[in-house]
Protein backbone atom coordinates (compact mmCIF):
# COMPACT_ATOMS: atom_id res chain seq x y z
CA UNK A 1 0.00 0.00 0.00
CA UNK A 2 1.36 3.43 -1.04
CA UNK A 3 1.34 5.74 1.82
CA UNK A 4 2.19 9.72 2.58
CA UNK A 5 6.15 9.96 3.72
CA UNK A 6 6.94 11.78 7.15
CA UNK A 7 7.23 14.69 5.53
CA UNK A 8 4.27 16.40 4.20
CA UNK A 9 5.25 18.67 0.97
CA UNK A 10 3.78 21.57 -0.15
CA UNK A 11 2.39 19.39 -3.13
CA UNK A 12 0.54 16.81 -0.80
CA UNK A 13 -0.93 19.85 1.22
CA UNK A 14 -2.30 21.33 -2.53
CA UNK A 15 -4.13 18.15 -3.23
CA UNK A 16 -5.51 17.94 0.23
CA UNK A 17 -6.74 21.63 -0.14
CA UNK A 18 -8.24 20.10 -3.71
CA UNK A 19 -10.17 17.24 -1.80
CA UNK A 20 -11.13 19.31 1.13
CA UNK A 21 -13.13 21.53 -1.59
CA UNK A 22 -14.71 18.91 -3.75
CA UNK A 23 -16.10 17.48 -0.36
CA UNK A 24 -17.28 20.92 0.61
CA UNK A 25 -18.47 22.09 -2.82
CA UNK A 26 -20.51 18.41 -2.61
CA UNK A 27 -18.87 17.12 -6.55
CA UNK A 28 -16.17 17.84 -9.09
CA UNK A 29 -18.45 20.31 -11.22
CA UNK A 30 -19.03 22.57 -8.42
CA UNK A 31 -15.34 22.34 -6.94
CA UNK A 32 -14.33 23.81 -10.76
CA UNK A 33 -15.68 26.99 -10.23
CA UNK A 34 -14.39 27.26 -6.72
CA UNK A 35 -10.73 26.23 -7.37
CA UNK A 36 -11.11 27.40 -11.16
CA UNK A 37 -9.04 24.12 -12.48
CA UNK A 38 -10.60 22.00 -14.73
CA UNK A 39 -12.66 19.32 -13.83
CA UNK A 40 -9.87 16.47 -15.28
CA UNK A 41 -7.71 18.24 -13.53
CA UNK A 42 -9.53 17.93 -9.94
CA UNK A 43 -9.87 13.38 -11.08
CA UNK A 44 -6.71 13.18 -11.48
CA UNK A 45 -5.65 15.09 -8.11
CA UNK A 46 -8.09 13.25 -6.04
CA UNK A 47 -6.76 9.84 -8.27
CA UNK A 48 -3.77 10.77 -7.20
CA UNK A 49 -4.14 11.06 -3.61
CA UNK A 50 -7.10 7.34 -3.78
CA UNK A 51 -3.33 5.62 -5.21
CA UNK A 52 -1.21 7.13 -2.72
CA UNK A 53 -3.67 6.12 0.11
CA UNK A 54 -4.35 3.35 -1.44
CA UNK A 55 -8.13 3.25 -0.40
CA UNK A 56 -11.43 4.56 -2.75
CA UNK A 57 -12.29 8.13 -1.08
CA UNK A 58 -15.42 9.29 -3.18
CA UNK A 59 -17.99 8.06 -5.34
CA UNK A 60 -18.70 9.77 -8.33
CA UNK A 61 -20.73 9.58 -11.74
CA UNK A 62 -23.92 9.59 -12.87
CA UNK A 63 -25.60 8.38 -9.33
CA UNK A 64 -23.95 11.47 -7.96
CA UNK A 65 -21.01 12.19 -5.64
CA UNK A 66 -20.91 10.98 -1.81
CA UNK A 67 -17.51 10.32 0.11
CA UNK A 68 -17.15 6.58 1.32
CA UNK A 69 -16.50 6.00 5.10
CA UNK A 70 -12.75 6.26 4.48
CA UNK A 71 -13.14 9.04 2.44
CA UNK A 72 -15.27 10.72 5.23
CA UNK A 73 -11.97 10.36 7.83
CA UNK A 74 -9.94 11.60 5.59
CA UNK A 75 -12.17 14.68 4.87
CA UNK A 76 -11.73 15.00 8.97
CA UNK A 77 -8.18 14.53 9.34
CA UNK A 78 -7.47 16.97 6.35
CA UNK A 79 -9.42 19.47 8.47
CA UNK A 80 -7.12 18.59 11.08
CA UNK A 81 -3.67 18.72 9.46
CA UNK A 82 -4.83 22.80 7.41
CA UNK A 83 -5.72 23.84 11.02
CA UNK A 84 -2.69 22.78 12.75
CA UNK A 85 -0.67 24.48 10.42
CA UNK A 86 -2.46 27.65 11.11
CA UNK A 87 -1.63 27.12 14.76
CA UNK A 88 1.87 27.03 14.13
CA UNK A 89 1.56 30.08 12.53
CA UNK A 90 0.00 31.75 15.32
CA UNK A 91 1.68 30.67 17.59
CA UNK A 92 4.57 31.88 16.68
CA UNK A 93 3.62 35.17 16.12
CA UNK A 94 2.27 34.72 20.09
CA UNK A 95 5.30 34.60 21.05
CA UNK A 96 6.06 38.50 19.79
CA UNK A 97 5.25 40.64 22.94
CA UNK A 98 4.52 43.86 20.47
CA UNK A 99 3.23 43.83 17.41
CA UNK A 100 5.76 42.64 15.09
CA UNK A 101 5.23 40.05 12.51
CA UNK A 102 3.00 40.04 9.31
CA UNK A 103 -1.23 40.94 8.71
CA UNK A 104 -2.23 39.12 5.49
CA UNK A 105 -5.16 40.16 4.33
CA UNK A 106 -7.56 39.10 1.35
CA UNK A 107 -10.07 42.08 -0.05
CA UNK A 108 -12.31 41.71 -2.92
CA UNK A 109 -11.35 43.84 -5.61
CA UNK A 110 -12.79 47.78 -6.15
CA UNK A 111 -13.44 48.56 -2.70
CA UNK A 112 -11.22 51.59 -2.43
CA UNK A 113 -13.73 53.81 -3.64
CA UNK A 114 -15.95 53.40 -1.19
CA UNK A 115 -16.73 56.55 0.81
CA UNK A 116 -16.65 54.72 3.80
CA UNK A 117 -12.66 53.85 4.21
CA UNK A 118 -13.16 52.20 7.15
CA UNK A 119 -10.17 49.67 5.84
CA UNK A 120 -8.30 52.33 5.10
CA UNK A 121 -8.23 53.66 8.30
CA UNK A 122 -7.89 50.78 9.93
CA UNK A 123 -4.84 50.13 8.42
CA UNK A 124 -3.50 53.24 9.13
CA UNK A 125 -4.31 52.86 12.79
CA UNK A 126 -2.48 49.67 12.80
CA UNK A 127 0.52 50.87 11.49
CA UNK A 128 0.63 53.57 13.78
CA UNK A 129 0.55 51.00 16.85
CA UNK A 130 2.85 48.20 15.40
CA UNK A 131 5.47 50.57 12.91
CA UNK A 132 7.59 47.10 12.33
CA UNK A 133 4.11 45.17 11.16
CA UNK A 134 4.21 44.03 7.40
CA UNK A 135 1.07 44.45 5.70
CA UNK A 136 0.27 42.23 2.84
CA UNK A 137 -3.16 42.99 0.74
CA UNK A 138 -4.32 40.41 -2.07
CA UNK A 139 -6.45 41.31 -4.05
CA UNK A 140 -8.66 38.14 -5.39
CA UNK A 141 -12.26 37.22 -6.18
CA UNK A 142 -14.61 36.34 -2.84
CA UNK A 143 -14.15 32.95 -3.55
CA UNK A 144 -10.23 32.69 -2.98
CA UNK A 145 -10.52 35.24 0.03
CA UNK A 146 -13.11 32.69 1.95
CA UNK A 147 -10.47 29.51 1.03
CA UNK A 148 -7.24 31.54 2.32
CA UNK A 149 -8.81 32.49 5.47
CA UNK A 150 -10.15 29.34 5.88
CA UNK A 151 -6.77 27.23 5.30
CA UNK A 152 -4.38 30.09 7.15
CA UNK A 153 -3.01 31.63 4.21
CA UNK A 154 -5.21 34.93 5.09
CA UNK A 155 -5.53 36.01 8.72
CA UNK A 156 -8.34 37.88 7.69
CA UNK A 157 -10.49 38.98 4.47
CA UNK A 158 -13.03 41.68 3.50
CA UNK A 159 -15.90 40.17 1.03
CA UNK A 160 -19.48 40.50 0.32
CA UNK A 161 -22.06 38.32 2.19
CA UNK A 162 -23.44 36.37 -0.52
CA UNK A 163 -23.46 32.85 1.33
CA UNK A 164 -21.62 32.19 4.80
CA UNK A 165 -19.36 29.72 5.75
CA UNK A 166 -19.56 27.92 8.99
CA UNK A 167 -16.13 27.65 9.53
CA UNK A 168 -15.61 31.84 9.88
CA UNK A 169 -16.51 34.59 12.08
CA UNK A 170 -18.42 37.34 10.17
CA UNK A 171 -17.78 41.51 11.40
CA UNK A 172 -19.93 43.51 9.59
CA UNK A 173 -18.59 46.65 7.60
CA UNK A 174 -21.08 48.45 6.01
CA UNK A 175 -23.13 47.80 2.34
CA UNK A 176 -22.75 49.17 -0.91
CA UNK A 177 -25.76 49.75 -3.32
CA UNK A 178 -25.33 48.69 -7.05
CA UNK A 179 -27.08 50.12 -10.36
CA UNK A 180 -28.03 49.22 -14.19
CA UNK A 181 -25.63 51.27 -15.86
CA UNK A 182 -24.69 52.30 -19.66
CA UNK A 183 -21.88 54.42 -21.22
CA UNK A 184 -22.23 57.11 -22.85
CA UNK A 185 -21.87 56.08 -26.35
CA UNK A 186 -25.10 53.13 -26.01
CA UNK A 187 -28.19 53.48 -27.57
CA UNK A 188 -30.01 53.83 -23.94
CA UNK A 189 -27.81 57.03 -22.55
CA UNK A 190 -30.09 59.38 -25.06
CA UNK A 191 -33.06 57.75 -24.74
CA UNK A 192 -35.77 59.79 -22.14
CA UNK A 193 -36.57 57.94 -18.97
CA UNK A 194 -39.79 57.04 -20.00
CA UNK A 195 -38.79 55.37 -22.82
CA UNK A 196 -36.65 52.70 -20.78
CA UNK A 197 -38.40 50.18 -19.68
CA UNK A 198 -37.51 46.48 -18.63
CA UNK A 199 -38.93 45.15 -21.74
CA UNK A 200 -36.36 47.57 -23.63
CA UNK A 201 -33.46 47.05 -21.73
CA UNK A 202 -33.87 42.96 -22.50
CA UNK A 203 -33.13 44.59 -26.54
CA UNK A 204 -29.56 45.21 -25.53
CA UNK A 205 -26.58 42.74 -24.62
CA UNK A 206 -25.77 42.86 -20.42
CA UNK A 207 -22.34 41.55 -18.95
CA UNK A 208 -23.21 39.69 -15.58
CA UNK A 209 -21.07 39.10 -13.20
CA UNK A 210 -18.92 35.34 -13.11
CA UNK A 211 -18.50 35.28 -9.23
CA UNK A 212 -21.40 33.65 -6.76
CA UNK A 213 -24.53 36.12 -6.01
CA UNK A 214 -27.11 35.84 -3.32
CA UNK A 215 -30.52 35.08 -4.73
CA UNK A 216 -31.91 38.49 -4.44
CA UNK A 217 -29.27 40.02 -6.60
CA UNK A 218 -29.44 37.24 -9.39
CA UNK A 219 -33.31 38.29 -9.52
CA UNK A 220 -32.10 41.56 -10.95
CA UNK A 221 -29.37 40.09 -13.41
CA UNK A 222 -32.18 37.33 -14.71
CA UNK A 223 -33.97 39.67 -16.69
CA UNK A 224 -31.24 40.78 -18.65
CA UNK A 225 -30.15 39.38 -22.22
CA UNK A 226 -26.44 38.16 -20.75
CA UNK A 227 -24.08 37.73 -23.44
CA UNK A 228 -20.66 38.25 -21.54
CA UNK A 229 -19.06 37.84 -18.08
CA UNK A 230 -16.48 39.18 -16.25
CA UNK A 231 -15.06 37.88 -12.69
CA UNK A 232 -15.13 41.65 -11.05
CA UNK A 233 -16.15 44.66 -11.35
CA UNK A 234 -13.20 46.70 -13.28
CA UNK A 235 -14.07 43.76 -15.51
CA UNK A 236 -17.97 44.84 -15.73
CA UNK A 237 -16.77 48.30 -16.04
CA UNK A 238 -14.33 47.85 -19.09
CA UNK A 239 -17.26 45.80 -21.03
CA UNK A 240 -19.78 49.06 -20.21
CA UNK A 241 -17.31 51.64 -21.61
CA UNK A 242 -17.40 49.90 -25.01
CA UNK A 243 -20.36 51.21 -25.60
CA UNK A 244 -21.69 47.60 -26.20
CA UNK A 245 -23.31 46.59 -23.33
CA UNK A 246 -25.19 47.29 -19.85
CA UNK A 247 -24.02 46.32 -16.60
CA UNK A 248 -24.69 46.25 -12.62
CA UNK A 249 -21.73 48.38 -11.00
CA UNK A 250 -21.29 49.69 -7.21
CA UNK A 251 -22.37 53.49 -7.30
CA UNK A 252 -18.71 54.37 -5.53
CA UNK A 253 -17.55 52.50 -8.39
CA UNK A 254 -19.41 54.61 -11.34
CA UNK A 255 -19.23 57.58 -9.82
CA UNK A 256 -16.85 59.25 -11.50
CA UNK A 257 -17.65 58.07 -14.69
CA UNK A 258 -21.37 59.88 -14.12
CA UNK A 259 -19.53 62.91 -12.69
CA UNK A 260 -17.86 63.08 -16.52
CA UNK A 261 -20.97 61.99 -18.31
CA UNK A 262 -19.65 58.96 -19.31
CA UNK A 263 -22.21 56.76 -17.90
CA UNK A 264 -25.86 57.16 -16.55
CA UNK A 265 -28.21 54.78 -14.88
CA UNK A 266 -30.99 52.92 -16.07
CA UNK A 267 -34.26 52.55 -14.07
CA UNK A 268 -32.31 53.00 -11.19
CA UNK A 269 -35.58 53.24 -9.11
CA UNK A 270 -36.21 49.72 -10.11
CA UNK A 271 -32.92 48.14 -11.08
CA UNK A 272 -30.68 48.57 -8.01
CA UNK A 273 -30.20 46.46 -5.48
CA UNK A 274 -27.73 46.46 -1.95
CA UNK A 275 -24.61 44.15 -1.17
CA UNK A 276 -23.27 43.75 2.56
CA UNK A 277 -19.61 43.47 3.45
CA UNK A 278 -17.82 41.81 6.18
CA UNK A 279 -14.61 41.09 7.87
CA UNK A 280 -14.12 37.75 7.59
CA UNK A 281 -11.48 35.55 10.54
CA UNK A 282 -11.66 31.76 10.92
CA UNK A 283 -14.24 30.63 13.58
CA UNK A 284 -11.93 28.90 16.46
CA UNK A 285 -8.67 30.69 15.66
CA UNK A 286 -5.32 31.39 18.53
CA UNK A 287 -5.58 34.91 19.40
CA UNK A 288 -3.26 36.94 17.72
CA UNK A 289 -2.38 40.31 18.70
CA UNK A 290 -1.51 41.70 14.89
CA UNK A 291 -5.28 40.26 14.03
CA UNK A 292 -6.74 41.39 17.17
CA UNK A 293 -5.44 45.03 16.84
CA UNK A 294 -6.60 45.47 13.21
CA UNK A 295 -10.16 44.32 13.99
CA UNK A 296 -10.49 46.84 17.30
CA UNK A 297 -9.46 49.59 14.62
CA UNK A 298 -11.97 48.59 12.59
CA UNK A 299 -14.46 48.26 14.99
CA UNK A 300 -12.96 51.95 16.04
CA UNK A 301 -14.18 53.43 12.37
CA UNK A 302 -17.93 52.77 12.61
Amino acid sequence: MNKFKSQVSDADLRILRIFRTVVECGGFSAAEVELNISRAAISIAISDLETRLGFRLCQRGRSGFSLTNEGSQVYDFTLQLLSSIEDFRTNINALHQNLKGELNIGITDNLVTLPHTRITRALAGLKDKGPQVTINIRMIPPNDVERGVLDGGLQIGIVPDLKILSGLDYHHLYQEESKLYCSDTHPLFALGDKKITKAKLKEFDAVLPAYAQTPEIKSQHQPLSASATATDREGIAFLILTGRYIGFLPDHVAEHWIRDGRMRALLPSECHYITQFSAITRKGARANLILETFLAELEKTQ
